[in-house]
C-alpha cells in the first residue's frame, strides 16, 4: 500500500515541477493557437472533427476549468462557450494569455493542505488537487497535438514544440543564408 502524499511533499513537487511545466506548456500551446491562419479557423480535417477554433477554445476553456478548480478546491462545470465576438485565433490566444496569468497567479498561492485536498471530478475521479495539474497537462498536450496536425493542411507552418519542427528548421536555414 502506497503512503499518502504529504502536504510538504506536494508543495515541493508543485513548485519544482508542476508550475514550471504549466508555464512551459502554456507558451507552446499559445504559439500553436496563434499559428492558426486568421481566415482558416473553420478548417476541420473531417466532418466529425472540431474546427481549428473549436479545438483551440476547447483547450483553453478546459485548461481554465482545471486551473480554477485546483485553486478553488472544487470544479465548476458550468458551460464556458466561446463568445461570438471571439472570431479568430488572435482573440482566443489573447483570452488564453490573460486567463492563464490570473489562474497561474492563484495556483502559486496554494499551500500543501490545499494541494493534497481530495477533489471530485464528475463522480469519476476523487484525487488530490495536485493530481489534476498532470491531468490538465495531458489533456492540453493531447489536443494541442491534434491542433498542430491541422496547421500544415491550413497552409500554416508548424512551430517548434519540443525541439525543431521541419518548418522551424527550414526557417532557421533560410535566415542563416541571408
Amino acid at each position: 500500500m502506497m503512503e499518502a502524499l504529504q502536504p510538504q511533499q506536494a508543495t515541493v513537487f508543485f513548485n519544482t515541477f508542476s508550475l514550471p511545466a504549466l508555464k512551459n506548456e502554456h507558451r507552446i500551446t499559445k504559439q500553436i493557437i496563434e499559428t492558426i491562419p486568421a481566415d482558416k479557423g473553420d478548417y476541420r480535417p473531417d466532418a466529425v472533427s472540431k474546427t481549428a477554433l473549436e479545438l483551440a477554445w476547447h483547450i483553453v476553456a478546459a485548461e481554465h476549468r482545471f486551473m480554477d478548480g485546483i485553486a478553488a478546491g472544487q470544479f465548476d462545470f458550468t458551460p464556458n462557450h466561446r463568445p461570438d465576438s471571439m472570431r479568430d485565433s488572435t482573440g482566443i490566444a489573447a483570452w488564453y494569455a490573460k486567463t492563464f496569468d490570473a489562474d497561474f497567479a492563484r495556483l502559486t498561492k496554494l499551500n500543501g493542505e490545499q494541494l493534497t485536498k481530495v477533489i471530485d471530478f464528475r463522480g469519476m475521479f476523487q484525487l488530490p488537487a495536485i493530481a489534476y495539474v498532470q491531468f490538465n497537462l495531458h489533456h492540453s498536450i493531447h489536443h494541442r497535438g491534434q491542433l498542430s496536425m491541422y496547421l500544415r493542411p491550413m497552409g500554416a507552418k508548424v512551430p517548434a514544440i519540443y525541439g525543431e519542427s521541419y518548418d522551424s528548421a527550414e526557417a532557421k536555414k533560410a535566415a542563416a543564408s541571408n
